[in-house]
């Protein structure tokens, strides 16, 4: 049977849906070569538009450049069209309208519980494409089961159409580490806290930076990573502490380096369809700090110190309560590393596999 792969993320910056895609991919690639996928069952190929931009060095799963237009109409148009003869994945929330034998990853339902994240014409066109192609897919997956029962309020999708599929973590600990960052960065030298921050508001920057304002007995650093863009700081509406050092975008192999040696991993986030820096984090030994909201909770576990992010003083209660404490650190340390193993890209792309065997 033919699987195709939608593979318009190839095309796209790689964020959170780029990641899990380029994950699930790499993964799927190597069960197939070693054998714990049966490629004589399945034929699976990526269909892609012209101009994506990135190579995955995939040694079983072709990709295949089709049609002559890109983005959104590329993908409603022209991937039906090509995929018409088996079963399509799509794996970053969107897929085509006309295609019915067909299964979906939707992350998340932000664009309804926070529509104010996003420019109005982005969150009318998720608005009327979310619920409908929702209903004509075959199978929704999602990352949680907090996205799942977000999924049916706001889309009022069947729940019996909907299955959990957790994200992975491997990725972070296959690059290598790159310590240079905090040489080039002058970190180290003190303790310090990491936060991975966007201008998005379910991000919850602006209670990070008040936050750190609050504390005042523990002497240490905060090394933001994320967008450099000046609007980070203006919505912040308070000027940065000097401690602050704001690296801006990093490499995975620079990102691992910093939660290696990070006092703790700080993520207040509002909402969250999963959460995936948090497991990040875990994975590579740094203890975390995270929201009591949304999906958070599911990711984590026992493995974290929870917050209240709507209370800049619990924030920092508990960033201070941490740093303060050796003894704790090293607990949430190793409560993490053994959290994250149940987490991995290869059981993402078997429990989907699973989901296309159903359906066959």
């Amino acid at each position: 049977m033919n699987i195709f792969i939608n593979a318009r993320f190839l095309s796209q910056s790689l964020t959170g849906v780029q990641r899990y895609a380029t994950e699930f991919v790499k993964a799927l690639d190597y069960l197939i070569e070693t054998g714990q996928i049966d490629d004589t069952k399945y034929s699976f190929v990526l269909l892609g538009p012209k101009n994506i931009q990135f190579d995955l060095n995939l040694k079983q799963i072709p990709i295949k450049k089709v049609g002559i237009s890109k983005g959104h109409l590329w993908e409603q148009v022209e991937l039906p069209f090509y995929a018409r003869n088996g079963l399509l994945l799509c794996l970053c929330n969107t897929g085509p309208l006309l295609k019915r034998n067909q299964i979906v990853v939707i992350h998340d339902a932000r664009v309804f519980a926070l529509p104010q994240s996003y420019s109005f014409a982005f969150r009318s066109w998720y608005k009327l494409l979310l619920p409908n192609l929702g209903r004509i897919v075959k199978k929704v997956i999602t990352v949680s089961s907090f996205s799942g029962s977000e999924l049916i309020r706001y889309c009022h999708l069947n729940s019996a159409k909907i299955v959990v599929v957790s994200e992975g973590k491997e990725h972070i600990l296959s690059t290598t580490r790159d310590v240079a960052v905090l040489k080039k960065n002058a970190i180290g030298d003190k303790p310090y806290v990491l936060a991975v921050s966007t201008l998005t508001r379910n991000k919850n920057f602006q209670a990070i930076v008040q936050a750190i304002e609050n504390i005042k007995q523990v002497d240490f650093e905060l090394v933001i990573v994320g967008g450099k863009n000046s609007q980070v700081y203006s919505q912040a509406q308070t000027p940065l502490p000097e401690f602050v050092k704001h690296l801006g975008y990093v490499s995975d192999g620079e990102l691992r380096a910093l939660y290696e040696q990070a006092s703790c991993f700080v993520y207040p986030s509002l909402y969250e369809g999963f959460g995936l820096p948090p497991l990040e984090a875990m994975a590579c030994g740094c203890p975390v700090i995270v929201s009591n909201a949304a999906s958070i909770p599911e990711v984590c576990g026992e493995a974290a110190i929870y917050c209240n992010p709507y209370s800049v003083e619990d924030i920092a209660d508990k960033i201070e309560q941490l740093l303060a404490d050796k003894s704790l650190q090293e607990e949430m340390r190793l409560k993490g590393i053994e959290r994250a193993k149940a987490f991995s890209w290869d059981k993402t792309v078997q429990q989907t596999c699973a989901v296309i065997e159903e359906l066959v």
